[in-house]
């Protein structure tokens, strides 16, 4: 089980993160009244999950330099 305040921690660098990892992602809106389809939604899951590595990576390698 992870320690409380690691996962408070990770939560709130996720957070920090979602702008850039958003924008990173590019993924445009759904049209009013259009849903996504399961593929759909899977697809852009994936994308954001890789964006998000990226920011962080981002966000560390600036940190460091």
């Amino acid at each position: 089980m992870a320690d409380p305040s690691d996962q408070q921690r990770r939560y709130k660098e996720f957070l920090d993160l979602l702008p850039l990892t958003l924008s990173l992602a590019g993924l445009p809106d759904s049209e009013p009244g259009r849903y996504f389809t399961a593929e759909q939604i899977e697809s852009r899951v994936f994308t954001v999950k890789h964006a998000y590595k990226c920011a962080r990576q981002l966000a560390r390698e600036s940190i460091q330099h």
